[in-house]
């Protein structure tokens, strides 16, 4: 591993416990880094701000894409200090991290009661399958949204 990797996953460490003692949620920190430049960094908010979705990768993308001013963190380093959950690998996909590097495993999270094996599990099986009820309810209004965005000359693809 690389010293600059070192360096950057220490500081994900380190916000995770400075901000877990404080008490704005659980032991996750996490740090973006582009070109040697931090572009932002996160920590878990889940129980201060009441948001399922505070995870402190989620809160980094999210902090890094207004600081650069784009959707796409192409190129940039994702530094956690957990192998991140379902929901923060797919943000990272959906930013377009180049690469993350992380510290602790989900096994590890798991262990202290951060266990995201129902998520993993559930993902893979078919709708009717899921303990979380779907319901298809096929709507014309929505397909012609859709419809109208594939011939939508000025749309920015993501």
């Amino acid at each position: 591993m690389k010293t600059e990797d070192q360096r950057y996953l220490a500081r994900a460490v380190e916000l995770s416990r400075e901000h877990m003692d404080e008490g704005a949620g659980g032991p996750f920190g996490a740090v973006i880094v582009r070109d040697g430049q931090v572009l932002a960094e996160g920590w878990n908010q889940v129980t201060s701000a009441n948001d399922p979705t505070a995870h402190a990768e989620v809160t980094a993308i999210r902090r890094a894409c207004q600081e650069v001013g784009d959707f796409s963190l192409e190129g940039a380093t994702l530094y956690t200090s957990c192998e991140p959950c379902p929901m923060c690998l797919a943000s990272a996909y959906w930013a377009r991290v180049s690469r993350i590097v992380f510290a602790n495993t989900r096994k590890d999270a798991a262990d202290i009661g951060f266990d995201d094996s129902l998520i993993y599990d559930e993902i893979p099986k078919p709708i009717p399958e899921r303990i979380l009820p779907m319901d298809h309810l096929p709507s014309l209004e929505a397909k012609a949204v859709f419809d109208a965005w594939a011939d939508k000359d000025d749309k920015v693809r993501y």
